[in-house]
């Protein structure tokens, strides 16, 4: 059945009848990043009001491939499992030149993790599921409050808001925007996007139809239902599949979204014409980011801080990545429990994450629409090695898939222990007896302590669980005892084979500063 976009109620403001008291948090936008942003925080103890112009979930498919790191996320927000139990669950991804497959790969080949390493998911679900949470949880949503102005103070900023029965200001400390790629804010504020606008263009759509297409993610380079181009094919839930076709930088959008020519290219990919279509967009590839996040009262988060084009699914994945990053931060600042200066690690972490999603799909869009001359040899060189030589296979880039970066901490480390919970790092998952470590780990600092008693006198929280064999292999390696000091977003923020309580002080301190 399609799904049902059900509109959320509009209530009038107070700030309607009256001035409203300061608010410690606003934040501006109801997609997936400014509810997941809402709820971190009140899991924080801190309110945050969401104002959105409008009354209804996304409508379209929009992002829908979940990475295991924000399953994980989504899970510390209470919906992580509902996200799972309705999704498409995948890790396998195929690539074909033509007909034939030339490469493979697997995005969590060993058991012991929580979550898979990817979900499909349409974006209207993980809303919906957001919404529900978010009013579980009291935060105050407005619908249909749009802001039309933001004047930014010293200590504050003041919106002002327009609704169905007429404007109000709103005063808050702290104002995040999450108001999407196009975002109002950043215009209000003069604010300019940095990067790369790429000449191409791709028609996505969504089309209900029973198939036995299997739960991977499918791409072809020049196949021959869409000669001279790439296709990528994604299964959803509900019947659902995603279809991404590269049209060329020529080809006119307004004639490419009518119905006319976007059914014979489908038929051409699935073989016939039993389909309806569900929905349909065209976009051009994006590399762009803010060069900062952070101005004054305003802050900035997902796609109104970056966007990236969508092989490789880092625009969602990389929003939840600044809920991580900022949440607990934040929090602490609104509590004053420490200087507003820690949002410096905010913008210094996520800066640094968005690069590396920017050149992760830059080098993808080069490949898959290379420019004449040097750039179309080398891909099509590689495209015709890879069905011989193994070596050409890991240069096929039809987007690489999204995974959490690993900050370049400055922390105390030790080279005994395996590299993939180093310091940066997000800590891997294990299983725990009946339950798993990414639940266990909790929302504040803590003190993970293998074989070996913890320092008295750190003030932390301290998990000393039975050393398993998933416990041995991803957080001792060769070493006999370890303890990690893990920050409130499951960053790995110091390991010593040695502790000391000095030591680990010192490491907390650091850590507020990221970067």
């Amino acid at each position: 059945m399609p799904y049902d976009y059900k509109p959320f109620a509009y209530t009038p403001p107070p700030g309607l009848t009256g001035a409203e008291p300061r608010h410690k948090v606003a934040i501006v936008g109801a997609g997936p990043i400014g509810l997941a942003m809402a709820i971190e925080l009140a899991n924080h103890g801190v309110s945050a009001v969401v104002l959105d112009d409008n009354n209804v979930v996304s409508v379209g498919s929009r992002a829908i491939c979940w990475s295991k790191r924000s399953l994980e996320i989504l899970d510390r927000l209470g919906v992580g499992e509902r996200s799972v139990t309705k999704g498409v669950t995948w890790k396998v991804g195929r690539t074909f030149h033509r007909e034939a497959e030339v490469f493979n790969f697997d995005l969590l080949p060993e058991d012991g993790h929580k979550m898979p390493a990817f979900v499909n998911l349409q974006q209207y679900y993980v809303e919906e599921y957001l919404v529900e949470r978010a009013q579980e949880v009291g935060t105050d949503l407005r619908w249909k409050n749009k802001v039309v102005a933001v004047d930014r103070h010293a200590r504050h900023a003041v919106l002002t808001v327009q609704t169905p029965d007429g404007d109000y200001q709103l005063e808050a400390d702290w104002v995040i925007a999450c108001d999407g790629a196009r975002s109002p804010i950043r215009a209000m504020l003069g604010l300019e996007f940095e990067g790369e606008l790429f000449e191409e263009r791709f028609l996505i759509a969504d089309i209900r139809m029973q198939a036995d297409f299997p739960s991977e993610r499918l791409f072809w380079f020049e196949p021959s239902f869409h000669a001279g181009q790439s296709a990528l094919l994604h299964k959803q839930p509900d019947a659902i599949y995603r279809i991404d076709l590269q049209l060329g930088w020529d080809s006119d959008p307004e004639q490419e979204r009518l119905p006319e020519r976007i059914i014979p290219r489908i038929q051409k990919v699935v073989g016939h014409g039993d389909f309806t279509l569900d929905w349909t967009s065209i976009y051009t590839f994006q590399c762009r980011r803010l060069r900062s996040f952070v101005h004054g009262p305003v802050l900035f988060a997902g796609d109104s801080a970056h966007v990236v084009s969508p092989f490789g699914a880092r625009g969602g994945n990389g929003g939840l990545g600044d809920v991580d990053a900022l949440g607990w931060r934040l929090a602490a600042v609104v509590k004053g429990e420490r200087p507003a200066s820690v949002l410096a690690g905010y913008d210094r972490e996520r800066v640094f994450g968005t690069d590396e999603n920017l050149l992760n799909s830059s080098r993808s869009t080069r490949f898959m629409s290379p420019g004449d001359g040097v750039e179309r040899l080398f891909r099509d060189a590689v495209l015709h090695l890879a069905s011989r030589a193994d070596f050409a296979r890991p240069m096929v880039n039809s987007g690489r898939l999204s995974k959490p970066c690993v900050y370049p901490l400055s922390a105390p480390d030790d080279v005994a222990l395996p590299e993939g919970s180093r310091p940066g790092a997000v800590a891997p998952d294990a299983p725990l007896g009946q339950g798993w470590l990414t639940e266990a780990l909790g929302r504040d600092f803590c003190l993970l302590v293998l074989g070996q008693e913890a320092p008295a006198g750190t003030g932390l929280r301290v998990l000393s669980p039975d050393v398993t064999d998933p416990l041995r292999q991803r957080y001792l390696g060769q070493a006999a005892a370890a303890t990690y000091l893990i920050r409130p977003d499951q960053v790995v923020a110091a390991r010593w084979v040695n502790p000391d309580a000095a030591g680990i002080r010192a490491a907390v301190e650091a850590a507020w500063e990221g970067l």
